[in-house]
C-alpha cells in the first residue's frame, strides 16, 4: 500500500510537467485553480504531518482546548478576506512580499522576504522530523535515511509540476490522510470494549471533552485558554495565511479575488472538522492505553503511528500510514515551491538583466533543488527541539508577528516610509527572541505582541524617519 502510494502520487505529479511553460503556470498554477481545489489545498498546507501526529497526543495527554485555537481561526479568515485579498488582486503579484515593495520599496520587500525564508526553512525543519518519526517506524531505517526518501520523492513530482502539481495532489493527499484517519477511528473503537459509550464515560469524567477554558490566572503561559486561543489563533492565522509565501501564493492562483475569498473562507470548515477528529482519536487512545494498561511510548509524538503499525490489520496499517506520509509530501512540496518562487521573485530575479520565461523557469527548478538540500540539512537539527506540533508552530510565531505588523503599517497607515517600518520589523523581532528564551509567555501570545511592538514602533519611528515614499500608492 505504502510503495503504491509513493509511485502513484509522484507519477501524477509529475505529468503535470506538460503544462509548465511561463512562471506564471509553474508559479500561480496559470491562476485557473478552481476555489474548492484551492481549499483543499490549503488544509493540506496548513495541517501536514504535525496535525496528524502531534494533535491525538495532545487530547491523550489533556484535552480539547486546542479547538479555541481553531476558532480564531475563523475570524483571522475574514480579517484576511476583508483587508488583505483586495490589496493582493489590485495586480498580479506572485508572492506576498510584492505588496511590499509596491507600499513601500525594495528593500523592506527583501527583508520581509528574507523574514519568510527563514520562518518557513526552520518550522519546515520541525515537520521533516515529523516525518522521520513515521519513516523510521515503517521502514526500521535511522531518521536520516526517511528524512532522504520523502524529500526525494516530493522534490521530483514539485521540481516537474511546479505550483500545479502541488495543488492537485494536495487534494488527492487531503482527501486520503481524512479517509485514512476516519478508518484509523473506526478501528481503535473496535479494540474497545463497550465502544464509544465506554470512551464518553471513561474520559468525560476527566475533563478530556473540554474545550474552553475562561480563568485568568495564568493568562499569559496557559497555552490552551479561550483568550489565548481565540486571540492568539486569530493573529497567528492571519499572519500565516496573510502575509507567509506558502499560503498566499494559493490564494493568489485562484482566478479571482471572489473565488480566492470562497477558497480562504471554505477551508476553515474543513480545517475544524480535521482537528475535531483527531482529537477524538487521542482520547480514543488514551481510553484504550488506560483499558490494557500500556505504557505509552517515550517519544509522545509516536502514539498514533507506533499504535497504526503494531495493531491495525496489515492493508489498513498501510493505508493510515500512507495517508500520514500524504499529508508530509502535501507540505513539503508547498514549502518548496513556496521557498523557490520567493527566492527568485524577490531576490534572484530584480537583481538581474531581463531574460525570457524560459530562462526563469530553468532558474526556478534548480532553486526548489537547492531548498530541497537546506530543508534536509534543518531537518537534522530539529530533531532536538521537542513535540512537533508545538514546536512549528512556536517557531513560526516568533517570526510571524515582524511580519504580520509590517504589513498591518502598509495597508493601514500612510504616513509610515520604508526606513521606519524595517527599524520596526527589527525591533519586533529582538522582542519576541527575547519573550520566547527569557519569559514564560505561552507561544499563543507571541503573534499578538510581536504584531503589537512592530506596528507601535512604525508609527513612533515615522515620526523621526521620514521617508519620500510614505505615500507609495
Amino acid at each position: 500500500m505504502i510503495v503504491l502510494y509513493l509511485g502513484g502520487i509522484t507519477w501524477f505529479g509529475a505529468r503535470f510537467r506538460r503544462s509548465q511553460h511561463t512562471l506564471k503556470d509553474y508559479f500561480l498554477g496559470g491562476k485557473t485553480i478552481p476555489w474548492w481545489a484551492i481549499a483543499l489545498s490549503i488544509v493540506s498546507a496548513e495541517t501536514s504531518t504535525l496535525t496528524v501526529i502531534g494533535t491525538p497526543v495532545l487530547s491523550f495527554q489533556g484535552n480539547f482546548g486546542f479547538l479555541q485555537v481553531v476558532f480564531g481561526y475563523l475570524l483571522a479568515r475574514i480579517v484576511i478576506a476583508t483587508l488583505f485579498l483586495p490589496a493582493y488582486f489590485r495586480g498580479e503579484m506572485f508572492t506576498a512580499y510584492e505588496l511590499m515593495r509596491v507600499r513601500f520599496g525594495d528593500r523592506i520587500r527583501r527583508l520581509t522576504a528574507g523574514t519568510f525564508l527563514l520562518l518557513r526553512a526552520l518550522a519546515e525543519g520541525v515537520r521533516v522530523v515529523a516525518i522521520s518519526l513515521v519513516v523510521a517506524i515503517v521502514l526500521g531505517s535511522g531518521e536520516k535515511t526517511s528524512i532522504v526518501a520523502i524529500l526525494c520523492l516530493t522534490l521530483f513530482y514539485t521540481y516537474e509540476g511546479g505550483m500545479t502539481a502541488v495543488i492537485w495532489t494536495d487534494v488527492i493527499q487531503m482527501c486520503l490522510y481524512v479517509a485514512g484517519a476516519l478508518l484509523s477511528f473506526w478501528v481503535i473503537l473496535g479494540e474497545i470494549a463497550g465502544g464509544w459509550s465506554h470512551v464518553v464515560a471513561f474520559a468525560a469524567p476527566l475533563g478530556k471533552f473540554q474545550v474552553f477554558d475562561f480563568g485568568v490566572s495564568h493568562l499569559f503561559t496557559q497555552t490552551y485558554s479561550f483568550w489565548a486561543g481565540i486571540i492568539g489563533g486569530t493573529f497567528l492565522t492571519t499572519a500565516s495565511h496573510g502575509t507567509e509565501q506558502l499560503l498566499v501564493q494559493r490564494l493568489l492562483a485562484a482566478p479571482s479575488e471572489r473565488q480566492s475569498r470562497a477558497a480562504l473562507l471554505a477551508s476553515w470548515v474543513v480545517i475544524f472538522v480535521q482537528f475535531t477528529l483527531f482529537l477524538i482519536i487521542g482520547v480514543c487512545l488514551f481510553t484504550l492505553y488506560a483499558d490494557r494498561h500500556w505504557k505509552p511510548p517515550d517519544v509522545p509524538d509516536k502514539i498514533y503511528p507506533l499504535f497504526i503499525w503494531e495493531h491495525l490489520p496489515t492493508g489498513v496499517a498501510g493505508l493510515v500510514i500512507a495517508a500520514i506520509l500524504a499529508a508530509a509530501m502535501s507540505n513539503l512540496s508547498a514549502a518548496l515551491n513556496s521557498l523557490a518562487s520567493t527566492t527568485v521573485m524577490d531576490f534572484w530575479k530584480p537583481l538581474s538583466p531581463p531574460k525570457d520565461d524560459a530562462h526563469w523557469l530553468g532558474i526556478s527548478r534548480y532553486a526548489t533543488v537547492a531548498w530541497a538540500a537546506a530543508l534536509f540539512g534543518v531537518g537534522l537539527l530539529a530533531r532536538q527541539w521537542g513535540g512537533v506540533l508545538q514546536a512549528g508552530l512556536s517557531i513560526a510565531s516568533i517570526l510571524y508577528g515582524s511580519l504580520l505588523g509590517v504589513f498591518l503599517l502598509g495597508l493601514l497607515t500612510k504616513r509610515v516610509g520604508e526606513a521606519a517600518a524595517m527599524c520596526a520589523m527589527v525591533v519586533g523581532l529582538v522582542l519576541m527572541l527575547y519573550i520566547r528564551f527569557a519569559t514564560p509567555i505561552a507561544w499563543t501570545w507571541y503573534v499578538l505582541i510581536g504584531t503589537a511592538a512592530t506596528f507601535l514602533t512604525g508609527l513612533v519611528a515615522s515620526l523621526f524617519l521620514k521617508d519620500t515614499n510614505a505615500e507609495r500608492s
